[in-house]
């Protein structure tokens, strides 16, 4: 029997206002300790999946960063599941019953509170374990809390007999008078937790609530889309309901455990004073008793003379109240919500969005990125410099072929999105340096060059090959007056194809020469080739390197592309068959849509699409950034990130979005938007940027890589073109002129 602990996050808190507001709710802020109600209540269930559960999560959209940030603050790992709004506990709870009995038919689900208060862990998790042997019958379960006092906050529960019995009724919140009859009558309090199998919750569900089972069921996300999960639109049809209503009240199913430990819903500030936990901040109290005060960092709270008042001090607003009056805070709010309502929630900035984002991008390419780089970062010569230091100085170093390529492309394509600079001469300078230097006689090309340009490396790698060939593409395409340059590509084509196999994958030089890597670069250069006019050639091989991602390159169940191959063209043996890159599932996927769209072929739409849902299971959840590196099953290999797998996230989200309809369609450019933010982690204001993001932030000290520019670059022309095609308010004339 598999426990599935599910935390439920919704609720706003308004008797706790001020410091609880829509934005964060009580179950996110330390109320009774220093950890928040929420990682108490984590804390307290994970234990309960053990080995074959899973902890789960249902909260609203709106507070995802609370959720993800403090689940990983405790390096706790559960399965959240995001409602796009807000339908009451009867259907966050039949979307938790429904993604649970996907999982494990048999599943028992134990739902919880995410805002109570239960310092004994231990009996709590024994009396769940107990009341699951009940649910396991296809009881429903209660926890009902013998009462220490004729409390009004809570509801009550008639049960019919001692420990585990089934409900005789349930009644609403009671007058104090009546509390304390209802006590004498051995009613128990109602602690909103409940232990029942999801099948036996979907059936009664299905019974009494068909709407909210059929919306939940709708709603489930696909399976593998991650540890966080978007409820779908069908969320929104389910009827806003309680479970109490719903179900509850109508099941002759229902049963109570009476159990006996300390437990509060900490709904109000004179139960948080009786924690004794309550307090935060600096306070001085002369002659004052029984009060409790809450104070932010900075601010002094000093009392004299007063007795029994909760002070509570936000940056915006103040409450002062008796405490035995708290319950009527409530009453507060709704005053605030005629006369102040801007002081109902706290004020914070949107995310930055596509539009001024992509406003923002340009001006940073236009004015920062490629004067630094086409002036500190090309020599007079033409040639380009492998790194600048984040203080603007070229280091000495080798130069690598794929770099001179690179930024030939860059300065290119900077021409042609309108770049008033003068990138003509830049790239007429890169590519006498290209010819002069690195091309050798047989018209392929070395890897590398000593740092005063003399050949260090003549091995033509087919990686650097495939550069070489998108340069002089984009050179062709952005009217170079070089007449060579067509002859000169499919010279390098011909002789690559002259010392590869006659059909199937091209071999690449060094220690891996089965790889997808470089094919999906040599993919690239034909594309840019075909869109300069080139001959049948080029369709003829991206063809077949298309075909080889299809049959060899790509899983054909987990629809995601592996990185080295066997000879044979399967899987490479051990660990390096199981790598899977998310920045190359979202490079292929922008590769592949433009070869669908362009040969007019679904199914390379549909491999696109596959290829980016897996890349976003490669995209971690706080910051949201493409990682390096997953394993074939799924498990992180590497949390580092770097900056290219962000552009690619940004290129291939834009260019899916462009042919998405409806919900796809904005969820796609909303992903864009996102990738766009992770990008500008990397960036800094001078045009430079840093490459290796550490798992627990902070980047790794090193010089700004000349590659890295390519990246940024292809991805400002993606947002351009996605600009110009969708009419995009804002971004419909993006460019760099």
């Amino acid at each position: 029997m598999a426990l599935y602990p599910v935390i439920m996050c919704g609720g706003a808190g308004t008797r706790l206002w001020p410091a609880s507001r829509p934005s964060r709710p009580k179950q996110f802020i330390p109320l009774a300790g220093n950890r928040s109600l929420f990682q108490e209540t984590v804390v307290r269930v994970a234990p309960l999946a053990g080995d074959e559960g899973r902890l789960i999560v249902v909260g609203g959209v709106r507070h995802r960063d609370w959720i993800v940030d403090q689940l990983s603050a405790l390096e706790i790992e559960a399965q959240v599941l995001l409602e796009p709004e807000a339908r009451d506990s009867a259907a966050a709870m039949a979307a938790a019953a429904a993604w649970a009995a996907r999982h494990d038919p048999e599943a028992i689900i134990a739902f919880v509170a995410s805002d109570h208060h239960i310092p004994d862990h231990e009996a709590f998790r024994q009396a769940v374990t107990a009341a699951a042997a009940g649910a396991a019958e296809g009881r429903i379960v209660t926890l009902g809390v013998m009462p220490s006092e004729p409390s009004q906050a809570y509801g009550y529960i008639k049960p019919s007999g001692r420990g585990l019995s089934a409900v005789d009724s349930f009644v609403e919140k009671p007058g104090r008078t009546q509390a304390q009859t209802y006590i004498d009558a051995g009613y128990l309090w109602n602690s909103g937790n409940f232990i029942v199998s999801a099948a036996a919750l979907i059936d009664e569900l299905a019974a009494h609530a068909p709407a909210v089972i059929d919306a939940a069921r709708s709603a489930l996300p696909e399976e593998g889309s991650g540890a966080v999960q978007t409820l779908g639109s069908a969320f929104a049809a389910s009827p806003k309901i309680s479970i109490d209503y719903a179900v509850m009240e109508k099941t002759a199913r229902a049963s109570v455990l009476e159990v006996d430990f300390a437990w509060s819903d900490l709904g109000a500030w004179d139960s948080i004073a009786a924690s004794g936990e309550g307090d935060t901040g600096q306070h001085i109290f002369e002659d004052a008793d029984g009060c409790l005060v809450r104070a932010p960092d900075g601010i002094l709270v000093a009392a004299l003379g007063v007795r029994n008042l909760a002070i509570v001090v936000e940056e915006d607003a103040v409450l002062v109240c008796d405490l035995s009056q708290s319950q009527g805070v409530k009453k507060v709010v709704e005053r605030i919500k005629a006369t102040s309502p801007r002081h109902l929630d706290f004020t914070t900035a949107p995310p930055e969005g596509l539009a001024e984002g992509a406003i923002r991008f340009a001006d940073w390419m236009r004015l920062k990125a490629l004067p630094v780089w086409s002036t500190l970062g090309q020599a007079t010569n033409g040639g380009f410099a492998e790194v600048l230091s984040l203080e603007g100085r070229a280091l000495t170093l080798p130069r690598r072929a794929r770099v001179q390529a690179r930024q030939i492309f860059v300065y290119a394509n900077a021409g042609m999105n309108g770049w008033q600079g003068p990138w003509r001469g830049i790239v007429e300078r890169g590519l006498q340096r290209l010819y002069s230097d690195y091309v050798r006689p047989d018209g392929l090309c070395r890897t590398t060059l000593t740092p005063e340009g003399a050949p260090l490396d003549e091995t033509p790698y087919l990686y650097d090959q495939a550069f070489v060939l998108f340069a002089l593409s984009a050179a062709k395409s952005a009217g170079i007056d070089d007449p060579t340059l067509e002859d000169r590509a499919i010279r390098l084509r011909d002789a690559l194809l002259a010392a590869g196999p006659a059909t199937g994958g091209l071999i690449e030089a060094g220690e891996q020469p089965y790889q997808s890597n470089a094919h999906m670069h040599l993919l690239e250069a034909c594309l840019g080739w075909e869109a300069a006019g080139g001959d049948a050639g080029w369709t003829a091989l991206a063809d077949r390197v298309v075909d080889l991602a299809l049959t060899r390159f790509i899983d054909p169940n987990g629809g995601f592309l592996r990185e080295y191959f066997g000879a044979d063209w399967a899987p490479a043996a051990g660990e390096d068959g199981r790598l899977v890159e998310p920045g190359h599932q979202f490079e292929w996927a922008w590769l592949l849509a433009r070869v669908g769209r362009a040969r007019d072929r679904a199914d390379l739409t549909r491999a696109a699409q596959r290829l980016y849902a897996a890349g976003r299971r490669g995209v971690s959840e706080r910051p949201m950034i493409a990682i390096d590196a997953l394993n074939d099953d799924g498990s992180v290999r590497s949390h580092r990130a770097r900056l290219w797998p962000q552009t690619e996230w940004l290129k291939a989200s834009l260019i899916l979005a462009e042919t998405a309809t409806d919900g796809e369609r904005q969820r796609l450019m909303d992903d864009a938007a996102t990738a766009l933010r992770a990008l500008w982690l990397y960036l800094t204001p001078d045009g430079l940027w840093r490459d290796k993001r550490l798992p627990r932030g902070g980047f790794i000290d090193e010089p700004a890589p000349a590659s890295s520019l390519y990246h940024i670059a292809a991805a400002f022309g993606q947002l351009a073109e996605t600009g110009r095609v969708e009419g995009l308010r804002g971004m419909s004339d993006i460019g760099l002129g």
